[in-house]
């Protein structure tokens, strides 16, 4: 049970609604063309109820940031969106100048109306509280031609910005029915999870991973955590291998000394709890060989996991009952490289288990695997999935909540 209003709360019929969705999506950098429209058909549910419940929508996004190649207008995704919808969506070039406050009067019933990127406005990246962007000049224009605000933006709940939580503070405000998905399934992964709970960390980032193993140990929340990637080599290097100066240079730029004594921690209170590879895929020459831990150190770059540590995370998914799912276990995008990551991936695709999966990469190898829809749950959160995981509390979530109370 959430916290904070839904749409159930309210009545829309022939209300003005401002939805703040994230519709920041990877850009050709050539053409400038979308390349993927996950982001807009996880906002369709909430979109389409809005417009069955007889609203005038209002969608406020961003892309980019200021100065980046992909920092553009949202012509292009107001496009697409009405591509995805088969409606015509409507655009204007401004966010709430007069031309935004007259096309958003002019709005009937069931029509939509996607502002352009919000980020054009000089203070919306300015990481303040909810009250003092409320004085804005975006939020004090478009708070009085509109009615209720709605927030399905979960995968920038992390953000202090102002068109993010700043509405929440003069208007009725509720989240859309992915933020709300989101936070309810996550919630049901750390409050009360089936046991055995099972993480499985991997990729090529490690410091917040350490963050959120250690929060999840001490709370009793987690029983296994299976670490590839680099997590893995991480704790390894803590538990006293060398893995060869190329790979020790791979986690060198989040190395710290109190990072690797939080790692050392972690294992002496919870070694039954970490399971660690036993083998790894490394590259020689453009070709793949098969090594064993006493076989370290290399002058090779690990790429995967090899055949025993994936029978070891295989028998222990399928024990799992609950499975979190963040990162690849190897270079996925090198064809010699996606073994593990492809047995892993389809062990857990495959579980009985309720399955959570979530990071941008984790999900292009879902998707490359054909995989995403045997996963209960695919998170569209990056930084915010993180910062849940870790037990922060989300700005967004934490504005939503205030709104109601």
């Amino acid at each position: 049970m959430v916290d904070f209003n839904t749409l159930d709360d309210f009545d829309f019929n022939e209300k003005t609604v401002l939805l703040r969705v994230d519709f920041n999506l990877p850009l050709d950098k050539e053409s400038l063309d979308i390349l993927d429209t996950t982001r807009i058909e996880k906002s369709l549910p909430t979109i389409e109820e809005l417009i069955e419940k007889n609203a005038k929508i209002v969608i406020l996004a961003h892309q980019g940031r200021p100065g980046s190649w992909d920092f553009v207008s949202l012509d292009r995704h107001a496009k697409a969106l009405s591509d995805l919808l088969g409606k015509d969506v409507k655009f204007v070039n401004d966010v709430c100048g007069d031309k935004a406050i007259d096309a958003i009067k002019s709005l009937k019933p069931k029509e939509i109306l996607m502002l352009d990127n919000v980020r054009k406005l000089p203070y919306e990246m300015e990481k303040k509280s909810a009250e003092e962007h409320a004085k804005t000049e975006l939020v004090q224009r478009l708070s009085k031609v509109a009615d209720i605000f709605v927030n399905d933006a979960f995968s920038a709940a992390h953000r202090k910005q102002c068109s993010l939580i700043g509405f929440t503070v003069v208007m009725p405000s509720c989240a859309g029915r992915l933020m709300e998905r989101e936070v309810e399934t996550l919630e049901k992964v750390l409050k009360n999870p089936e046991r055995p709970n099972v993480f499985i960390f991997g990729g090529a980032k490690y410091s917040d991973v350490v963050k959120t193993i250690k929060k999840s140990l001490e709370e009793g929340k987690v029983d296994y955590v299976l670490l590839a990637g680099l997590p893995g080599n991480a704790f390894l290097k803590v538990k006293g291998y060398n893995l060869g100066e190329i790979n020790e240079d791979a986690l060198s730029e989040e190395w710290s000394d109190d990072l690797a004594k939080e790692m050392k921690e972690i294992i002496d209170r919870f070694s039954s709890s970490i399971i660690l590879p036993k083998d790894f895929g490394i590259e020689i020459n453009g070709t793949r060989r098969d090594i064993f831990l006493e076989d370290l150190p290399v002058d090779y770059p690990i790429y995967d996991i090899g055949d025993k540590t994936v029978s070891d995370f295989v028998e222990i998914i399928k024990e799992g009952k609950t499975i979190f799912l963040s990162g690849p276990c190897g270079v996925f995008e090198k064809e010699d490289f996606m073994k593990g990551t492809k047995e892993v991936f389809k062990a857990v695709a495959e579980s009985k288990a309720f399955t959570v999966a979530g990071g941008g990469h984790t999900i292009a190898a879902l998707d490359k695997l054909g995989l995403v829809d045997k996963i209960s749950h695919v998170s569209t959160g990056g930084g915010s999935l993180e910062r849940f995981m870790m037990g922060e509390k989300l700005p967004v979530i934490e504005a939503l909540k205030a709104a109601k109370r």
